[in-house]
């Protein structure tokens, strides 16, 4: 029995490939638009359907989604001093990560001359905030804001002595 030589034998394989492929895609896509038309038409009936009750419930469960907030932190020494160039590190949690789970999102910043930075807008919640600076001991806590704008002090402590 005599083989077909390699080429026609890929392009033949290769066609077929094409045409299963083709077939997969095209029952996904009829799948997808049937459970679209099924969601929307479930969706449209539920919503005009709802309590006044439901309603309010769905109201302030927007209401509680966190707003944003700006922060000003000022880094200073023991006698108000400001440190300039010192890192500071704001960890967040943001909405939306793996599994619409909130992940931990970060920035780095550097303060300026005057000890200060501004941070872009967050959300609002549990923050943490860490300044590392050359010649300081490091700084880290937590806090919760739940203000619109904040100013944050910190104050850093000279390192221990080691003899």
């Amino acid at each position: 029995m005599k083989r077909e030589p390699g080429p026609k034998r890929f392009r033949i394989t290769l066609i077929l490939g094409i045409f299963v492929t083709s077939l997969f895609c095209a029952a996904n896509l009829l799948c997808a638009r049937r459970c679209a038309a099924q969601s929307s038409s479930s969706g449209s009936s539920s919503s005009s359907g709802q309590s006044p009750a439901q309603q309010d419930e769905k109201a302030q469960k927007s209401e509680e989604t966190p707003g944003k907030t700006k922060l000003k932190i000022r880094v200073t020494g023991p006698n108000d001093k400001p440190i300039g160039n010192a890192s500071v590190y704001v960890r967040f949690y943001e909405s939306g990560g793996f599994l619409h789970h909130d992940k931990l999102a970060e920035l780095g910043l550097k303060t300026n001359d005057d000890g200060s930075v501004k941070v872009p807008p967050i959300p609002q919640g549990k923050i943490l905030i860490q300044v590392v600076a050359p010649g300081w001991h490091t700084y880290g806590k937590w806090y919760d804001i739940e203000k619109d704008e904040e100013l944050v002090e910190i104050k850093l402590e000279p390192p221990p002595h080691w003899y």
